[in-house]
């Protein structure tokens, strides 16, 4: 994570002083002072780490990304190689980005794409092996969408998505691949297309969504430990949602209207491999919990759930559903019914 100077961070506060000794309203927030302050610096390319738990996307432009710090609330513009280019307001990334767009002669991507969605604390590094096997084996464009999972609460994730989705106006065909979490907000997401109705659904360009270890129904282990002061402050909002505030998220989530199929995780024999919930589990999600009615397909593999799609066959499966509609075949299917 890459941190912003303390000496900044004092020069973005001094302004905030002055009015308050001069009796004058702040109009402002700290954090535009802040990040007026940081517009008037010079920045150079940096290295990050990326973005982890306290960045969250806000446009995606080929491999290119404009960032919110949701602690800080300043924004960064990364290449695809994570080196930072510019930093301080939203406005100030986009027109540098407009800048290297035109410089470079760049196009919006058109056709295909796989939007990637990672779960509570993990971070789009988790797909990379994923988002190389459909680009090379599938052909897509694919998009790993960074999102502060810990930071902020399941429908604050779904209208990151939103926005992000909302640019890409040249693309065709969307298709999703979610692990755990993400898949939660994705389906936050689709019902709040649908509440708001908009004149030309995006949804209609949502084609396939490949589900990979969903707490569709909440998850048992969350509930367990949801009260526990360690888990809070590790899982933050989005943690108490698939737990003990199921209840009150689960009527917000739509069943996708798109093709969908669902790959659960579980143990070498079926027996399980967490002791401390019963059935069969991927050590955090029971293959029970996965399970959504209007799968088009569903099926268990051997896999860790921080690991499964790094599972070869996982990813296979994954790769056919979103061509053909099916984890092995078509007559192999083993739908859910609604």
């Amino acid at each position: 994570m890459h941190r912003v100077p303390t000496g900044l961070l004092l020069l973005a506060v001094l302004p905030c002083a002055s009015d308050v000794a001069r009796g004058q309203p702040f109009g402002r927030t700290p954090a535009e002072y802040q990040n007026e302050v940081l517009d008037t610096l010079p920045t150079m390319r940096t290295p990050t780490l990326g973005g982890k738990q306290f960045y969250e996307d806000h446009l995606l432009f080929r491999d290119w990304r404009i960032q919110e710090n949701v602690v800080m609330g300043y924004f960064r513009l990364l290449d695809g190689k994570n080196n930072r280019h510019t930093f301080g307001t939203y406005q100030r990334c986009e027109d540098r980005l407009a800048k290297i767009r035109q410089k470079h002669h760049l196009t919006p991507h058109r056709g295909k794409a796989v939007i990637l969605m990672h779960g509570l604390a993990g971070s789009r590094s988790y797909f990379d092996k994923m988002a190389r096997y459909l680009e090379e084996k599938g052909g897509y464009t694919v998009y790993s969408i960074s999102y502060a999972s810990t930071r902020r609460d399941v429908a604050a994730h779904a209208r990151c998505l939103e926005r992000i989705i909302d640019r890409f106006e040249a693309v065709e065909e969307l298709n999703f691949v979610g692990h755990s979490m993400g898949n939660i907000v994705a389906r936050y997401y689709l019902a709040e297309l649908a509440r708001k109705r908009k004149r030309v659904p995006p949804q209609r360009r949502i084609r396939r969504i490949v589900m990979l270890a969903p707490p569709n129904n909440g998850a048992m282990l969350a509930d367990r430990y949801g009260r526990n002061q360690v888990y809070v402050l590790f899982a933050g909002a989005s943690g108490a949602q698939l737990g003990e505030r199921w209840e009150e998220l689960s009527p917000k989530l739509a069943v996708p209207s798109c093709q969908f199929g669902i790959i659960a995780g579980g143990g070498p024999n079926g027996g399980g491999r967490n002791p401390l919930i019963p059935g069969d589990d991927d050590l955090v999600v029971r293959v029970e919990e996965t399970k959504l009615p209007g799968a088009r397909d569903f099926i268990v593999v051997p896999a860790v759930h921080r690991f499964i799609m790094d599972h070869k066959q996982v990813q296979e499966y994954t790769l056919r559903f979103l061509k053909n509609g099916h984890f092995v075949s078509e007559y192999e299917r083993r739908p859910i019914p609604r």
